[in-house]
């Protein structure tokens, strides 16, 4: 039976600026577990889109080189057919000829190369149901989650327009962030959010509670912006933490 009330110790630094949210929150699961390094250690290390910021593989590909364990739950239909995870399917193999036929497809073009590589470390992939009971689960098992959801449903927030992604309600185009989910209360059927940005809607904390029907929403709308995805770090079994 779950117990009603959940709250993992997730110590959340804020963001240096306005790209490095992802390597953020990944310096957090670092720490969670026991190893400290420079935040500035963390964000040189990790991938960047052309862009700017980060997707979820490359934070994981960076874990997995630590020697840790990483698990993707995708919901990324930009990336990822659902008939792949169906199956004896290569994966990898099918990214790589997704690539080649979408050529045009820049993002597709730049996480590909992640993708390929998180699988050839070890890294799992799954597609699953995205529910209140697979959050409440896995924070269950004291495994914090790392997840790229949609700022702009999560905040309530403008759209971004322009390379400063200013707030525009006519020009803009939906942002992307990550979190980590770090807790769950059952009755009051939250989900605890720590969160490297700030100021944000919730407050000036780095930790707030969000209705977990809210964050299931955020989670999938990551869609629009690449971004919907939870990451799952943890040691592997018997190591010590």
């Amino acid at each position: 039976m779950l117990p009603p009330r959940v709250r993992l110790p997730v110590e959340m630094l804020p963001q240096p600026d306005e790209t490095t949210c992802g390597p953020t929150c990944l310096h957090a699961i670092y720490r969670y577990w026991g190893w400290e390094e420079p935040l500035s250690q963390v964000i040189a290390r990790t991938g960047k889109l052309e862009r700017g910021g980060t997707v979820a593989v490359f934070l994981a590909c960076d874990a997995l080189r630590r020697g840790l364990q990483a698990t993707i739950y995708t919901f990324n239909l930009k990336v990822f057919d659902p008939s792949w995870f169906v199956g004896n399917v290569d994966i990898a193999q099918r990214l790589l000829r997704q690539r080649a036929e979408k050529p045009d497809d820049s993002r597709v073009q730049e996480v590909t190369a992640g993708y390929v590589e998180f699988l050839r470390l070890g890294g799992r992939l799954r597609m699953t149901t995205l529910s209140r009971y697979l959050l409440r689960g896995l924070l269950r098992r004291r495994m914090p989650i790392i997840t790229g959801l949609s700022s702009t449903y999560l905040y309530r927030a403008m759209r971004e327009y322009g390379p400063q992604d200013l707030p525009d309600d006519i020009r803009g185009t939906p942002g992307g962030h990550f979190v980590v989910l770090a807790g769950y209360d059952r009755p009051a059927r939250t989900v605890l959010v720590s969160d490297p940005y700030g100021p944000h809607p919730y407050g000036v904390e780095r930790e707030y509670w969000l209705n977990i029907d809210r964050a299931v929403g955020a989670i999938l709308l990551g869609i629009v912006t690449h971004d919907a995805n939870m990451l799952v770090i943890r040691p592997p079994p018997g190591a010590a933490s």
